[in-house]
């Protein structure tokens, strides 16, 4: 049997990264899955390589986005056990450069995105589910040229703790995982990728960059009924990072 045998999943930003790890792995363990992300290319070429998911192409700063996303998901499944709302942007910035736009493109997404993911979520999110926020080591430190970035990971830990008080008597956990610098497909997307690696994996105790799949296994573990004793919690897996 799989540790999520018969439970419905939403996650968001599910068809690349951290996302996509995390769907096949709930996948593998018996949950049926809704992916959602930005690309039909994209969608598609996840739902391949998956295999039995829905995949939806939803830009979670779109109130109208969410919304046609939970009414379907409503009109097949009747409501939803999990919800990790993983799709994020990143951009770097210092205080100096920071433009308007900047700060609304990412607070539009990570911060009101997220808020409103979870939000017309709760209709349909069956009691003693679990929502699994992606937030960030970068909460934790003050690394440069990362403020609104980091200050929106930071609202998300509030919305967890908020929400676990909020939603305990019926049973539902709120967490979140914050991964330190991973090696996704991202990083591809810069200049000097290999450079960049290697300078991110000198900054680790572990001395290497974590893996999409090792931040699913995290995601599993606040999932899964088997860890009902968790909620309102921040799951750092940084390789030490911010710890040491």
């Amino acid at each position: 049997m799989g540790k999520l045998d018969g439970k419905t999943a939403v996650i968001t930003g599910g068809s690349s990264g951290i996302g996509l790890a995390t769907a096949r792995t709930f996948v593998a363990e018996g949950a049926y899955v809704y992916i959602t992300g930005l690309g039909t290319e994209e969608l598609l070429k996840a739902r391949a390589e998956i295999g039995d998911v829905t995949a939806v192409e939803v830009d979670i700063s779109r109130l109208e986005d969410l919304n046609r996303l939970w009414q379907q998901v409503k009109e097949e499944r009747g409501g939803v056990d999990i919800v990790v709302a993983d799709a994020g942007r990143g951009e770097q910035a210092t205080l100096a450069q920071a433009t308007p736009e900047h700060f609304d493109r990412l607070f539009s997404v990570n911060a009101r995105g997220t808020f409103f993911t979870v939000q017309k979520a709760l209709p349909l999110l069956n009691d003693n589910g679990s929502v699994v926020l992606m937030a960030s080591a970068g909460h934790l430190n003050g690394a440069a040229e990362r403020t609104a970035y980091s200050a929106t990971k930071a609202a998300i830990r509030s919305f967890a703790r908020t929400w676990a008080s909020e939603l305990k008597d019926r049973g539902i956990r709120v967490n979140t995982v914050s991964p330190g610098p991973i090696d996704t497909p991202v990083i591809d997307t810069q200049d000097a990728p290999d450079v960049l690696r290697a300078s991110l994996a000198a900054m680790i105790p572990l001395r290497r960059l974590g893996r999409p799949e090792g931040i699913a296994t995290a995601v599993l573990f606040l999932a899964a009924d088997d860890n009902r004793y968790t909620t309102g919690s921040d799951l750092v897996v940084d390789g030490g990072h911010t710890q040491l």
